[in-house]
């Protein structure tokens, strides 16, 4: 592994010269996870914070905002970032994305509002676009797949531990009151900088892979056409409870992006080889059904992590050091089935079984999530944490690598960055869909909650206990007990007052919460059971031997050798064609080996 590692890099060097030393490999790795470490914990940290943030900028129904404008913009730019990498090579890319992700960071710090703070999570996504993407690109140029498959396990444990340190580095700061003269959650967005420095060096310094500057049209039409087509449907997907599903806005969101989608199809086609996502790319049944089990996996994965924190929270009532903490099973289970399924792939090559298992495995969380009442133990919750994360650890690399797998190497950044960018569209589906479906269902749910004739009984003993009227903090919740119209958008912008509340008076919130969360649950297992009836089908070539850099350079090298013996001196040129030149071809998914699942 350690010559392959060495001649892995690409570029032009004289023969026999190590392209990058197994040093060198290292230290890009090293810098790689420290920006995959800055990117996941940008989306974890938010998370068990959210809530602090909402009320303090008094924006709880505003808070799916602040999550999409992220996963919205992010999402975007990711075949973008993909793309111009692969015409300008991956340095300038990444390091434009972390100074992008840095100055987003300091501009979030000091919002005033829930808007601004939108709107400047949204400039932090640009950055996070590239972020999430080019890790998996370089690690592709430099890896073959079977070291990938361990590499990558490794990087998932990254995202683990970041997503473990999130939660509870967004508690420690949202639960402390000031820092420095500053709002304590504001640091939630600050720490952000001495992670970014450290990878900015380290990717300025270390990462030194060849640019092939071809002289190729860049997909602007095909840019502006994917973000008409994506963000309305996405706008209609948060705002269709408010507006109406049928509402003239609604209305003219789906035509709009249906008219994009189909415009943005027509010019991929005829820009071939440039598109932004060239369309030649789902030929290949496995890179298609990879992208989309990946479309599932983020719906799957975002519903869950987004809408936890939440019920741990406002249910449990936990503060959010204590929600941080509770999510430790997800991103243990996410661990080890990650490095484990890593190191079974790098040592045998077979990985089709993974996804099956997976999405099982989550449909099974999923099971035990939907069966949640604001009386159910807390160790409920947990199992279906753990049974999430071991699903997820088997996904995201798997689908990846076969993605990658599934493409020639000239393709490599811009199939990564359509794989992240598919995952990520679910993933903001997902958010978008299940944010607009709780809050939809909260009014009436509160309504059936109030109704229970056992919640009712221990109300009204409340309501003559002569302490609990007396007490400061159950002043907000009396208040809306005394205006019933204020009770279906009572925790819309503050819930705040639960904590203090006396808990017969805060049992029917709580369990009207609680059953709104379960069709955002419901439908998170219907979407993945329908991904594990597709990935029953899935097929899985097997995966080759060499990085993409050194089947690039295997191909340049046979066109230069045929140009060479075509100019020699007597020689009779033969017809170039690409049949004539010796490129290492991506099996075909029919003619895998039998057993190379």
């Amino acid at each position: 592994m350690q010559q392959r590692d060495q001649r892995s890099a690409g570029g032009a060097t004289a023969p026999g010269e190590p392209l990058m030393t197994s040093r060198q490999i290292t230290l890009v790795i090293v810098g790689l996870m420290i920006s995959m470490f800055l990117s996941s914990i940008s989306q974890t940290v938010v998370g068990t914070s959210m809530r602090t943030i909402a009320d303090d900028l008094h924006g709880l129904d505003l808070q799916v905002w602040v999550v999409t404008a992220f996963l919205v913009v992010s999402t975007i730019v990711t075949p973008i970032y993909g793309k111009l990498s692969d015409i300008f090579g991956r340095r300038p890319l990444f390091l434009i994305a972390i100074v992008l992700f840095l100055v987003g960071s300091v501009l979030c710090s000091f919002a005033q509002d829930m808007v601004q703070l939108a709107a400047f999570r949204a400039v932090q996504g640009l950055g996070a676009g590239g972020l999430m993407s080019l890790p998996m690109t370089i690690m592709a140029d430099v890896l073959d797949p079977r070291a990938r498959a361990k590499y990558q396990g490794y990087f998932l444990a990254v995202f683990g531990v970041s997503s473990i340190l999130g939660p509870l580095i967004g508690g420690v700061f949202a639960g402390e009151e000031q820092i420095l003269l500053l709002d304590g959650w504001r640091w939630v967005f600050l720490f952000n900088l001495p992670i970014g420095a450290a990878a900015l060096w380290m990717v300025w310094h270390y990462l030194h892979l060849p640019a092939h500057h071809e002289r190729v049209r860049i997909d602007w039409w095909g840019v502006a056409l994917l973000v008409l087509a994506v963000v309305p449907l996405l706008l209609v997907a948060e705002q269709g409870r408010v507006w109406g599903w049928l509402s003239p806005a609604a209305i003219a969101c789906y035509a709009v992006g249906a008219v994009s989608t189909v415009l943005f199809l027509i010019v991929e086609r005829r820009m071939g080889d440039a598109a932004i996502i060239p369309l030649h790319l789902f030929r290949s049944s496995t890179f298609s059904m990879a992208t989309l089990l990946g479309v599932f996996t983020g719906f799957g994965m975002f519903a869950g992590m987004m809408i936890i924190p939440f019920v741990l929270q406002i249910v449990h009532r936990m503060n959010p050091t204590e929600a941080g903490l509770a999510t430790l099973p997800l991103i243990v289970g996410l661990m080890i089935a990650s490095i484990a399924s890593g190191q079974i792939i790098a040592r045998t090559g077979r990985y089709r079984f993974f996804p099956v298992v997976g999405l099982a495995v989550m449909a099974i969380g999923y099971g035990v999530l939907v069966t949640l009442e604001y009386t159910t133990p807390l160790w409920v919750l947990l199992v279906g944490q753990l049974l999430l994360g071991l699903g997820l650890g088997q996904l995201m690399q798997t689908l990846t690598i076969a993605a990658q797998n599934a493409v020639q190497p000239k393709d490599m950044g811009v199939a990564t960055s359509s794989a992240t960018f598919f995952r990520q569209l679910g993933g903001t589906a997902g958010v978008a869909v299940v944010f607009s479906m709780l809050f939809a269902r909260l009014p009436e749910t509160l309504q059936a909650a109030f109704a229970r004739r056992d919640l009712r009984a221990d109300l009204a003993a409340a309501t003559q206990d002569p302490a609990v009227l007396s007490d400061p903090g159950n002043a907000r919740i009396l208040d809306v007990l005394q205006h019933p119209e204020q009770l279906g958008g009572a925790l819309n912008e503050d819930s705040s007052f639960l904590n203090t509340a006396d808990p017969r008076l805060a049992a029917p919130f709580l369990d009207g919460f609680s059953n709104a969360t379960s069709g955002p649950f419901w439908v998170a297992l219907a979407v993945v059971l329908v991904a594990l009836l597709l990935a029953i089908f899935f097929k899985a070539p097997p995966l080759r031997q060499k990085s993409a850099m050194e089947e690039a350079m295997e191909q340049r090298a046979a066109r230069a050798q045929l140009e060479a013996d075509a100019s020699a001196p007597g020689a009779v040129a033969p017809p170039v064609t690409t049949s004539s030149i010796p490129v290492v071809r991506v099996p075909d998914d029919h003619q895998a080996r039998p057993g190379s699942s």
